[in-house]
Parts: C-alpha cells; sequence; structure tokens
C-alpha cells in the first residue's frame, strides 16, 4: 500500500494592512493559502478609519465610463480592475458583513450609520477566523541579499521566505498613520520602475494673500461657486480659503490638472465664478442699478448677494479701476482669476501621484523585475479625486492581487 503526502500549503505575506491588502488576504485565505499580514503601525486600516471620520464615503454610484473617467491616464490600467469588482460588487461585499449602504443625494455612496469602524470590525473578525494572522508593529524593510523578506518587530529583525509577497503599503501622504513612501528606496535598488510620488486630492499656495485675507477669511468657505482651468467647463462645488492658499473639495476635484500645469509652467490660474447661476449680463445690469449714496460694498450685496470672502476676494484680486468699470467687476465676478504657485506639502495630501508603474507589472499585478512579488493599493501610480474612487480601486486591485498570486502559486506547483 502507497502513501500520499500532501504537499505543504502554502504561505503568503503580505505587507500593509489597509484595504487592498485586507482584501488580498481574504481571496487567499479562501484559496486555502496560509496568509501572514504584517503593518507597521500598532493596528491595521488606520486611514480606512481616518478617511470615515467625516462619513464613510465607500464608493459612487454614478455610471460605469463616468466613474472611470476618474482616474484620468490611467483610466486604461484601472478599468479591468474595476470591470472585475467595481461600485456594484463592492456594494455587495460589503452587504455580506452585515453593512448596508445608501447612495446620498451627490451620488456617493455610504454605510447606512456612516461609519468605517464597525465595517473594519466585522472584516477583521471575518479575516481572523479563514486563519489570516495579523502581525502588527511589524515594518517591511526591504530585502536581504538572498532574496528573503527583512521585517523589524518589537522582537528584533525577523527574515521571512514566503512563497510570495504582496507589496500594499500605500501611498506617500499621512505618513503618520503609516503611509510614507519608504517603500520607494528598496523597490528602486531592484530595478522597478518608479513615478515619483506627488500630493493628489491636496491643496494649493497663491504667492501671498494680504495680511487682512489671512486675518479675516482664512478657513472661511467659498460656497456655491464654480472653478474653470483652462478652457475646461468650470465644475461647481465648493472649497475653502487657508492661509496660504486655497483647498477643498472642488480644488482636490481639479488637483491633478492643477498639479501638472505648476510642474509644466511654474503656476496654474485657475477662475473663480462667484455666482454661476447667473449670466454676465443679468450681473452687469445689476450692477448699474443706481446706488446712490450706497458703499459699493452695499450694493454688491444688495444687488448680488455678493459679501463676505466674495467680497473680500474681488478686492483682494482685482484692481480698484476695476471697480470703477460695472463691465470688468462683472467679467471679474464671473472669471475671477487666482494664481496658484505650489502644491501643499505630500504629507498633508489625502492621497498621491506616482509609485510603482503599471508598466513595470503583467496582468496579475506581478512585478517582472522581481518573480512572486506583486503591488496593489495607492502604492501603485494612479490617482483619482475623492468621492469613493480611491478606496474602489483600492479594493479591486487588492482582489487582482490576490487572484493574481493564486494563479502563480498554482503555475508554480504550489498550491
Amino acid at each position: 500500500m502507497t502513501s500520499t503526502t500532501q504537499p505543504p500549503i502554502p504561505n503568503i505575506a503580505i505587507i500593509g494592512g489597509g484595504p487592498a491588502g485586507l482584501m488580498a488576504a481574504e481571496v487567499l485565505s479562501q484559496a486555502g493559502v496560509r496568509v501572514d499580514l504584517y503593518d507597521g503601525m500598532p493596528s491595521v486600516g488606520r486611514k480606512f478609519l481616518l478617511a470615515g471620520v467625516g462619513g464613510m464615503n465607500i464608493t459612487h454610484s454614478e455610471a460605469f465610463p463616468a466613474f472611470l473617467s476618474r482616474y484620468g491616464e490611467r483610466a486604461s490600467n484601472i478599468a479591468p480592475l474595476l470591470r472585475a469588482f467595481g461600485a456594484d460588487e463592492l456594494c455587495q461585499w460589503i452587504h455580506g458583513l452585515g453593512i448596508d449602504t445608501f447612495v446620498g443625494s451627490s451620488g456617493r455612496v455610504f454605510p447606512t450609520d456612516m461609519k468605517a469602524a464597525p465595517l473594519l470590525r466585522a472584516w477583521l473578525k471575518r479575516l481572523r477566523e479563514a486563519g489570516v494572522v495579523i502581525h502588527t508593529r511589524h515594518r517591511w524593510l526591504g530585502w536581504n541579499p538572498d532574496g528573503s523578506l527583512r521585517i523589524a518587530s518589537p522582537e528584533g529583525e525577523k527574515s521571512l521566505a514566503p512563497d510570495a509577497t504582496l507589496l500594499a503599503l500605500g501611498g506617500g501622504s499621512w505618513s503618520r498613520l503609516g503611509s510614507d513612501g519608504a517603500w520607494m528606496l528598496p523597490l528602486e535598488q531592484r530595478g522597478v520602475a518608479l513615478a515619483p510620488l506627488q500630493p493628489s486630492n491636496c491643496g494649493f499656495d497663491v504667492t501671498a494673500w494680504s495680511d487682512l485675507m489671512i486675518s479675516k477669511f482664512a478657513g472661511a468657505p467659498l460656497k456655491n461657486i464654480a472653478i474653470g482651468l483652462n478652457d475646461d467647463v468650470p465644475r461647481l462645488g465648493e472649497c475653502v480659503i487657508t492661509a496660504t492658499g486655497i483647498e477643498g473639495s472642488l480644488i482636490y476635484a481639479l488637483s491633478a490638472a492643477i498639479r501638472e500645469a505648476i510642474n509644466q509652467h511654474g503656476r496654474a490660474t485657475i477662475h473663480l465664478d462667484l455666482l454661476p447661476g447667473r449670466p454676465v449680463d443679468k450681473i452687469l445690469q445689476a450692477l448699474n442699478k443706481p446706488r446712490g449714496s450706497r458703499s459699493m460694498a452695499k450694493h454688491l450685496h444688495s444687488q448680488l448677494g455678493i459679501d463676505g470672502v466674495k467680497a473680500a476676494l474681488l478686492r483682494e484680486l482685482t484692481s480698484v479701476d476695476c471697480f470703477a468699470d460695472m463691465a470688468r467687476l462683472a467679467e471679474a465676478i464671473k472669471a475671477l482669476p487666482v494664481t496658484l504657485v505650489k502644491t501643499r506639502p505630500l504629507d498633508e495630501a489625502i492621497s498621491s501621484a506616482g509609485g510603482v508603474a503599471f508598466e513595470a507589472l503583467d496582468e496579475r499585478l506581478m512585478l517582472k523585475q522581481l518573480p512572486g512579488v506583486f503591488c496593489a493599493g495607492e502604492m501603485l501610480d494612479w490617482e483619482a479625486p475623492t468621492g469613493g474612487y480611491l478606496l474602489t480601486a483600492c479594493f479591486a486591485s487588492g482582489r487582482a492581487a490576490g487572484l493574481g498570486m493564486v494563479e502563480f502559486l498554482r503555475n508554480s506547483g504550489k498550491l
């Protein structure tokens, strides 16, 4: 009688405990693979939890073509990931964790309780029950000469030789939460093609606001406006004046284009439409009404509702002569130029652009230079605006990498 021995269960090391790493861990554990996940922070999912502080915007409900367009130049690279696991699939997956979702008025999708913590708790419980072992305070340092992983732990440095490795280390923003971009150096040393990390979904600086603008209006919201860049159709929304410039959701939506204009020309000029609901001829008609003894400030307020930070910006960014020429003033109200000269620092940005080039990866998200090493999440060279697009692509790329690792293990006879 002959006995057959089962091959050893393959072991995977996942470096990074954000959505991409955790999603890959789920895929691999379901395939019968032993998964050890390592994260440098005291707990996993820290940036994910922070993203949910103001309301956990998990994805977006818009139609797929519009959704995909949010990824700009990398849309073609992101497309297969989202076709396999897009917004609908992500919502179904969340429902499987016992968390209901709803679509907000803007089309954004949220968990019913608007919180990230219950979702993460339910997910971690399921992963642990599936056998995933999570090692916190374990930081990846790169590779040893023999190709094993170097891991700094509370007990000292360890060497690991897993059957395959996933790097899901996040981008370069929010270093205090673990996404510090330190992984760039060891990958560069291994010859992996990388794009420099740059701020995305970030604020921008002007040359300088006046002391009056800073003292009275730093932190003031600019609501019901539109912003245009170059010849693009202006976008409606809101933003915030800061002590050094401007930030907020409307600026974040344009941040990639603004940043690239600054990279190319040293500056970028956006145009604020302070009254997007009114055409310029109607504004001019209102301005030309007799104001009698009233000041121009009161005239702007009574005729057009312009006061506070909007009035201050008009004074800040136009000349005295403009206020004496109603046609010029009407044009300024519809297209007030604001020149931006640099991004805010990378560590202040919501996310980052740059990282591992898709050209360095195969269709399974495995590094061509390093067989058996996969990458996923924000450390890949893509960017997207806020609104659920960032998280959706992180989940989708983690799932794709997990499936790619399963295929790699099967093809190499280890699974």
